[in-house]
């Protein structure tokens, strides 16, 4: 693997991985309350992530990240359970990612195309369109895949400002549309609950570089610094976001034209109105590096379960020319395009999204149980750490961030206000759920028994039977 990426592409993509405009809207939409969630995500769980990278990319530096660090600690069902669920997310995240971008690419067409963005067959073809050509810059290699995520970060760094600076001047000139009431608890708290789940899904982003581990210059010297400052100027515009929408538009915000929303409202009351178009532009450039900065890094997991034998050989197959995991990017391609499809029957375009989103979360999510699970054990057992961090850091870090994680997987399941109807929505989570993980063991347990046979006709390992407490 070629090591393309240095501290400066490392905090690009940190940036554009994590500071993910396209989830602000749909936690801006529950109030002011949402941004004393930030604020308890941030803490006990944002900073013990970062905690938790630098730790175990410091111990076990190398392709696969969250893979690789839950096999070396808890074993190798472990591990691949934690891969499976980091890449299985990122098939149902990059179609959400898809459809945010046609909500705010129609806004380059003018207002009489807005329309689009609530017409499936037009949101079908352009996600789908927007897919094929990402995976195919990323086959390419990082070489030219780095650019896209770069591009996408400078990009969300313009429209984050433009958001903030335009929140700024109107609350200046026309005063806060928000009072001290928006930030107490609502009397129904049902939808704020779903919030917690994607406040913490939308702060996940540091362990993706150390999915492509082998792919960047020196990593125990970049990784430390590159994490701190892509995890604080996230952090800052995740907060200054989420209130300039607040301000902007309040809690009637659509989850898939939010920000553009936003904008224009804001440009047409200062005089500004020529400036959304040139806002689409910016915005779409910047979701097509987050998509770009997803699919690159989250096809290395099935590569490195391929080469594994914990999934087809042949998801393992670099290609000739260009050193990148073409087999595993096409299939992840084609799973993707496969949900955006069958989601898109008999639900909304913003339904959809949603839908997608919250199981997205609980999948993302169970790979940082393993994480901040890993701490905890180095506390434990260890009387001399054998890392960077002291035992009562570990301690605290991971015991912070596993509780936060445990809680905002079970509050997901709670509906978002976009969500039609109850039982259709908990069918699809805890099916969803229970589906993937189901597949999860089925493709441990065949080929872990094919490459145990492997083995024992090679002569490397003597012959044991293969049962559940050996995984």
């Amino acid at each position: 693997m070629v090591r393309a990426l240095g501290r400066r592409d490392l905090v690009l993509l940190f940036v554009v991985a994590v500071f993910n405009l396209n989830v602000v809207p749909s936690i801006a939409a529950n109030g002011g309350v949402t941004i004393w969630l930030w604020i308890i995500s941030l803490l006990l769980f944002f900073f013990p992530q970062g905690i938790a990278v630098i730790e175990l990319s410091h111990r076990y530096p190398g392709e696969g990240g969250v893979y690789l660090w839950a096999k070396e600690v808890f074993g190798d069902f472990h591990g691949f359970l934690s891969g499976w669920c980091y890449w299985t997310n990122n098939m149902l995240y990059v179609p959400t990612i898809m459809l945010y971008f046609v909500g705010v690419s129609v806004y380059i067409l003018g207002p009489s195309r807005h329309f689009l963005a609530d017409n499936k067959l037009f949101a079908l073809i352009i996600s789908l369109v927007l897919l094929a050509l990402l995976t195919f810059f990323n086959i390419l290699g990082l070489g030219i895949g780095k650019w896209i995520n770069n591009f996408g970060a400078i990009g969300t760094f313009l429209a984050a400002g433009v958001l903030i600076v335009l929140g700024v001047v109107i609350s200046f000139r026309f005063g806060a549309s928000l009072s001290v009431a928006d930030f107490k608890i609502p009397d129904n708290p049902r939808f704020v609950l779903n919030s917690f789940g994607v406040i913490c899904f939308g702060l996940i982003g540091l362990e993706l570089a150390s999915v492509m581990g082998d792919e960047i210059k020196d990593p125990r010297r970049t990784l430390p610094g590159a994490v701190a400052w892509g995890g604080v100027l996230s952090g800052l515009l995740y907060v200054g976001a989420t209130l300039t929408l607040l301000i902007a538009v309040g809690k009637n915000v659509s989850v898939l034209q939010g920000i553009v929303q936003a904008v224009t409202h804001m440009a047409g009351r200062v005089g500004l109105s020529a400036i959304t178009i040139p806002f689409a532009i910016v915005l779409s450039l910047s979701i097509a590096g987050i998509g770009s900065a997803w699919i690159g890094g989250c096809a290395r997991i099935p590569f490195v379960a391929g080469l594994d034998s914990y999934m087809p050989s042949w998801l393992g197959n670099i290609h000739p020319r260009y050193c990148t995991p073409y087999a595993a990017l096409i299939v992840q391609a084609i799973v993707s395009a496969l949900l955006v499809v069958l989601n898109f029957a008999g639900a909304g375009v913003q339904e959809t999204f949603q839908k997608l989103l919250s199981l997205a979360v609980v999948l993302n999510l169970v790979p940082f149980v393993y994480m901040f699970g890993a701490l905890v054990r180095f506390a434990l057992r260890e009387s001399t750490p054998q890392g960077r961090y002291s035992r009562n850091t570990l301690f605290i870090a991971g015991l912070s961030g596993l509780l936060t994680t445990v809680l905002g997987i079970a509050l997901v399941f709670f509906p978002a206000q976009q969500i039609t109807s109850l039982w259709s929505y908990e069918l699809w989570m805890f099916g969803g759920t229970a589906f993937f993980v189901g597949v999860a063991a089925f493709f441990f347990f065949v080929y872990g028994r094919n490459k145990l046979q492997q083995k024992i006709r090679t002569g490397t390992t003597s012959v044991l039977p293969l049962t559940a407490d050996k995984l």
